[in-house]
């Protein structure tokens, strides 16, 4: 059945989605969900319109791609700058590059879990709109989203001590970093990771707990089988530095390669309704070759952890099913906690690291490479930055595929198996529609994360019946 509405995908991948979708559900004639969609329809343009651009201004650029993680971003991109210079920087620049990193993840985790998705663990997917919203979570749980608040601004304020502010930092550059720790500032951070463990440890606790309660519910919501991928060094899990790891739904390593060589094993699938692209591991090609990113994904395609208690959480995180691989789409915010306890103790060992406020910061170079490749792991999945320049370092080409992107089949999926189980019909209760709404907040998209009208999301909902015909439409945002 053709859609009423064709959207003419003319663009590169979109580098970010934030505030733009809707959900098309089409019924047959019965009033049976025929088949549903995720859909994008905000086109950003950066791999477009920085092409002209000195390569060294792409850190200070690219972060305006997302205000919610827009140190993924700036540290992908000077990444891809040093490739381009041929150099390896300093270890003190490489350990506040990581350091940065982890205060983003713990971070942006902590906004996605206590104040995008808790209300609707705490409170429930069919509890009344007005109170199911961070304001009506702060009313029930005060501490804990005090606890939530403390967590994030922990993270932000790593960002803002060593970028200058919290939002759209700017301290990688191509070589290295603009300026050092001191040991004062080190102290302040350090003196915070007691407390922040606890409160990780206590939300993990929290979810643990609501999925062990409706764990059958929990077990079939929006799941769907997919491979893996994420960065790992060593068979452990990585957020910063290391080889592309994908893995097969039941566990067996697909393969494991540098992540410069990424366009050799990873395709782009385009469909005419949406703007956003369909990454697929080429080997087993589009749609058997799809994949997930972000916690659970980078969970799965890893072997282990290296940091003491988010290694012991997540031996018991392995624990879940009999192989060790969790497909469950609502368990993203179990392993999402594992990771912002991981980020925290691994802050604790990059501060415990006398060189982490050596001024040995940068590397220079002549050299001029024809492009350059950064990859790093943002909170929502593998982020790739692709830079090809001409002698004179002038970018001639961009090629961002972004975090959300790579979910976009899962979304989708997702969306479907969830109206299939519970639109029965016209009539939607806001219960579905909330639903509908928890599989992109699962993913932690930057739709969800860039939203912020408290309990909503901009979203629209429309039921098409076997005609064509536009029977009802439910609109958020």
């Amino acid at each position: 059945m053709a859609m009423t509405e064709v959207y003419k995908l003319e663009i590169n991948p979109v580098t970010r989605i934030e505030g733009h979708g809707k959900i098309t559900v089409m019924l047959d004639e019965a009033g049976e969900v025929k088949e549903a969609r995720f859909h994008v329809t905000q086109y950003r343009g950066f791999e477009v319109f920085t092409k002209g651009r000195d390569f060294r201004e792409m850190p200070v650029i690219t972060p305006r791609i997302c205000g919610i993680c827009p140190v993924s971003h700036h540290l992908a991109s000077a990444k891809a700058c040093d490739d381009i210079l041929g150099v390896t920087i300093t270890p003190a620049a490489h350990k506040l590059r990581e350091l940065m990193h982890m205060g983003q993840i713990v971070q942006s985790h902590a906004l996605s879990f206590f104040h995008l998705s808790s209300p609707d663990i705490l409170l429930g997917f069919d509890a009344p709109v007005k109170i199911r919203n961070v304001v009506g979570l702060a009313e029930r749980y005060p501490e804990l989203a005090k606890k939530g608040i403390l967590l994030r601004k922990f993270g932000q304020e790593i960002i803002k001590t060593l970028g200058g502010k919290k939002v759209h930092p700017w301290h990688s550059i191509p070589g290295g970093v603009n300026r050092s720790l001191t040991p004062q500032e080190r102290d302040n951070i350090v003196a915070q990771i007691p407390e922040m463990k606890s409160i990780a440890l206590e939300a993990i606790k929290l979810i643990k707990g609501y999925l062990e309660e409706g764990k059958e519910e929990a077990k079939e919501f929006a799941t769907v089988e997919t491979a893996y991928m994420g960065l790992v060094r060593d068979g452990n899990l990585e957020l910063y530095d290391g080889n592309i790891r994908i893995k097969a739904p039941r566990g067996r390593i697909l393969d494991e390669f540098d992540p410069k060589d990424y366009l050799k094993y990873i395709g782009e699938h385009v469909e005419p309704w949406s703007y956003l692209k369909f990454p697929f591991y080429k080997s087993l090609g589009f749609p058997h070759g799809s994949y997930r990113v972000g916690p659970l994904a980078r969970l799965n395609a890893a072997d282990n952890i290296d940091t003491p208690q988010a290694s012991k959480e997540y031996a018991l995180y392995k624990q879940i099913t009999d192989d060790g691989i969790v497909p469950y789409t609502l368990y993203y915010h179990y392993a999402r906690l594992i990771e912002a306890l991981y980020g925290i103790e691994r802050i604790e060992q990059l501060l415990s690291d006398p060189e982490i406020t050596s001024s040995d910061l940068r590397v220079t170079s002549k050299e001029i490479n024809p492009e350059g490749v950064g990859v790093i792991e943002a909170p929502r999945g593998t982020l790739i930055h692709h830079y090809w320049v001409n002698e004179s370092g002038v970018i001639t080409k961009v090629n961002l595929i972004v975090a959300t992107g790579h979910n976009n089949y899962a979304m989708n999926k997702g969306v479907e198996a969830v109206a299939k189980k519970f639109i029965k019909g016209r009539d939607i209760p806001e219960g579905v529609f909330n639903r509908l709404e928890h599989v992109i907040r699962a993913y932690d998209p930057c739709l969800s994360c860039s939203t912020h009208a408290v309990g909503k999301m901009p979203l629209k909902l429309e039921l098409i019946s076997s005609a064509g015909e536009v029977i009802k439409e439910v609109v958020r945002g």
